[in-house]
């Protein structure tokens, strides 16, 4: 069962202190998950800070204003980011750059973080528009992203220097008065960062889990054939071997959460469901664009659209992948994906 000790979340440039040390703050995303949770544990005489927000001019005074108050005009001299998305890792380098911090990750965040960043794109990519074409993305909205700016981690990150530190499965983090156990994620991220506190109840997940959400699994152009579902499937079911239900969960988004070992069944539970009536739904071939209905049961707007295909793509490739779907080149490029006689 999963119930919220809170009702709500901080004020803006407020904080709400989930256990002594640990204080939750929250900044606004200019998207449909429009906000991202920030944690701050307390050092003594500086802080360490767990996710960053999206560089923008709001972000800053947002940060400047939580400075001031709730952190109490103490610096941040480290930066832990969960995993390389834009709303996780966008204030990092400013918060490096005003205090000189130290930033701790795993090698895969750090490396996607500042790859990303550097690589600014004015137009998509011929790999992406030929991706666009594979999953069979509607005709207009491929007509009007093939001539627009794309999504750039530039224009919501600030740079991030060279040099981090290194977080592994097996390290053990020292950190606002705790010591904290390093476990790796993936699927929603490649080395997804989880922190789990050995001296009290406390889960620092990022988007690895969250309560009343299932984090984005998506294949993207960078490496079309992927199956990151596969990778996110088996890491709930290694954590979950970890998990109590005392365990107070800090997610990145949504509010924290006790009942982790059911929510991290009911996660797995969802996508194998999910899966199931993907196959059923194959019976006659489609492509990528046309498998919205049995994964996500509602109506994908234009908002959505780019993040339902990907999705449904990371669905379809599991299956290929599990011998239970089977694909063939339409004359327009796109994967015409079939159930397989044992599907």
């Amino acid at each position: 069962m999963i119930t919220y000790p809170w009702n709500g979340p901080p004020a803006s440039g407020e904080a709400i202190e989930l256990a002594e040390g640990v204080l939750w703050l929250r900044l606004p995303l200019p998207m449909a998950l429009d906000h991202v949770n920030i944690y701050a544990l307390d050092e003594g005489d500086s802080w360490t800070i767990v996710d960053t927000g999206i560089h923008s001019g709001r972000s800053i005074a947002l940060w400047e204003e939580v400075l001031d108050g709730p952190l109490q005009g103490r610096p941040v001299s480290r930066v832990i980011l969960t995993h390389h998305h834009p709303d996780h890792i966008g204030m990092a380098g400013w918060l490096m750059a005003r205090y000189g911090a130290e930033l701790l990750a795993t090698r895969t965040s750090w490396l996607m973080a500042r790859m990303l960043i550097l690589d600014e794109e004015p137009r998509p990519t011929e790999q992406a528009l030929a991706f666009w074409r594979s999953a069979g993305m509607n005709a207009e909205i491929f007509a009007r992203r093939k001539e627009e700016r794309p999504y750039n981690f530039a224009d919501i990150c600030h740079p991030i220097p060279v040099g981090y530190t290194r977080l592994r499965q097996g390290d053990v983090l020292c950190a606002g008065g705790r010591a904290w156990d390093v476990h790796i994620g993936n699927g929603h991220a490649p080395e997804h960062l989880t922190l789990w506190s050995r001296d009290d109840a406390l889960v620092l997940a990022g988007d690895q889990v969250i309560a009343s959400i299932s984090p984005n699994i998506g294949v993207y152009p960078t490496e079309p054939e992927a199956d990151p579902l596969n990778e996110w499937l088996e890491s709930c079911a290694r954590l979950r071997t970890l998990a109590r239900d005392d365990h107070l969960v800090l997610s990145g988004h949504k509010l924290p959460f006790t009942g982790l070992p059911f929510r991290l069944t009911q996660l797995l539970e969802n996508h194998h469901g999910a899966l199931e009536r993907l196959a059923a739904h194959l019976a006659t071939p489609r492509v990528a664009s046309e498998c919205f209905a049995p994964l996500f049961k509602r109506e994908i707007d234009e908002g959505t659209y780019g993040l339902a295909l990907v999705e449904t793509v990371a669905h379809l490739n599991h299956l290929h992948r599990a011998g239970r779907a089977s694909r063939r080149r339409r004359e327009d490029g796109a994967w015409l994906w079939t159930m397989t006689g044992d599907g």
